[in-house]
């Protein structure tokens, strides 16, 4: 079984964007929804550019300063960084880390705060 496969077919059916990158701040992955959210920027072609290209000076210091804390300590892992109250969603930067615990990237984590308004089980049958 192709694990990565699986891997990216978790991240593209997140209704959230998932962007990862390297510990150089290199993107190297945009789920479908990043690709769209991002598409007046670039969408898929960001892919391989710096995630700092795509901030503001505040915002790439505070990327910088937050990844500089993950390598701290392998208990420094989530941070609370952006609350988007037009979407109402709260925005966080997590670690990636290996097997052994060591940082090997970093991606930002989407978190709407809407009611679900689906049904439970609505499979439209």
């Amino acid at each position: 079984m192709d694990m990565l496969k699986i891997y990216k077919a978790v991240l593209d059916a997140d209704r959230a964007a998932v962007v990862l990158c390297t510990l150089d701040h290199t993107i190297v992955y945009m789920n479908k929804t990043a690709c769209e959210r991002y598409a007046k920027w670039g969408g898929e072609k960001l892919v391989g550019r710096s995630v700092l290209d795509c901030h503001n000076e505040r915002s790439r210091e505070m990327i910088v300063k937050v990844l500089d804390w993950f390598a701290k300590s392998k208990d420094n892992n989530i941070v609370y960084t952006f609350k988007n109250v037009k979407e109402n969603k709260d925005v966080y930067m997590v670690a990636l880390r290996d097997d052994d615990g060591e940082l090997i990237g970093y991606y930002e984590k989407h978190e709407y705060r809407d009611h679900e308004t689906m049904n439970l089980y609505e499979l439209g049958e």
